[in-house]
């Protein structure tokens, strides 16, 4: 039985089409390397994001690519598809509601708990970091909860992506203008600069705050020693399964502090029978 494809405008005709095979097999090596499920309706996608490669690496069909994908042994090929398929669209201040709750609740929480403890660190995970709107945001609120205090405490903002190139966005932390506008006026002023070309700088003393990693949350075990007092990873299960999504937020439970919390996007849901985590509000669980 002849197998169905799916036609791309592009430059030549061995990189605008795919047949229902060598999507099925870059489908099962995408779910198994980095959790995200490519639906049938995800072929144009998929061929849109790849057929650059093809062309680059001078590939004749999807097929030899994925050929080369399993026999690579220098990790570069999966790392240019993690790149190429994982979407990293975001902006600052993105659902505002959950950093004002930041802001207003969980910091109070952990300063009241930390100093129970007799401890100044604050530990903060950005899991799926993107291009890095949402580590400086958080950093920016941590210091202005602390103010004149901050030196007196040892905040700890982790900031991880599996895409090496949203990583070196992040870290380079230069934004056009109009992806800064949704923050409040007072952190733009306070904590950017402002290049002559319009575009705005974070500065380098929020910047230096922050450690962004590449990391692979289909990893079996994380690497971490100590827990977070909260994690987010908003926008970022919305590809997974169902069996997946719940895998990850256990390995998260395992990882968060007790009294810690986690934060989801709202387009994604947890179901209260599937997660250890108690509901608070709309995308946000506390353990």
């Amino acid at each position: 039985m002849a197998t169905n494809t799916i036609v791309v405008p592009s430059a030549g005709p061995a990189e605008a089409r795919i047949s229902d095979q060598e999507f099925g097999q870059i489908r099962k090596l995408v779910y198994n390397n980095f959790g995200i499920n490519l639906t049938d309706q995800k072929k144009t996608l998929v061929v849109g994001r790849l057929q650059k490669v093809l062309r680059e690496r001078e590939f004749s069909s999807f097929q030899d690519y994925y050929q080369w994908l399993t026999h690579d042994q220098s990790g570069e090929g999966l790392d240019e598809l993690a790149n190429r398929i994982s979407t990293n669209h975001t902006f600052f201040n993105r659902e505002k509601a959950h950093f004002e709750f930041f802001s207003q609740t969980v910091l109070p929480e952990i300063q009241a708990r930390r100093q129970q403890q007799k401890s100044n660190e604050v530990r903060i995970w950005c899991a799926g970091c993107s291009s890095g709107e949402e580590p400086y945001t958080l950093m920016m609120l941590i210091m202005e909860h602390f103010k004149n205090n901050l030196s007196q405490w040892s905040p700890i903002l982790l900031a991880t992506d599996i895409s090496a190139t949203a990583l070196k966005t992040a870290m380079a932390g230069e934004y056009p203008n109009d992806r800064v506008d949704q923050l409040p006026v007072a952190l733009r002023n306070k904590y950017f600069n402002k290049r002559s070309d319009g575009s705005m700088v974070v500065k380098d003393e929020v910047r230096k705050r922050i450690f962004f990693r590449r990391h692979n949350l289909m990893d079996a075990t994380f690497p971490f020693k100590k827990e977070f007092d909260t994690v987010f990873c908003r926008n970022v299960m919305i590809y997974f399964d169902r069996e997946t999504r719940n895998t990850l937020v256990a390995k998260y439970h395992k990882h968060t502090a007790r009294g810690g919390y986690l934060f989801i996007g709202h387009s994604e849901t947890l179901g209260r029978d599937e997660t250890e985590y108690n509901y608070v509000m709309p995308a946000v669980y506390k353990k």
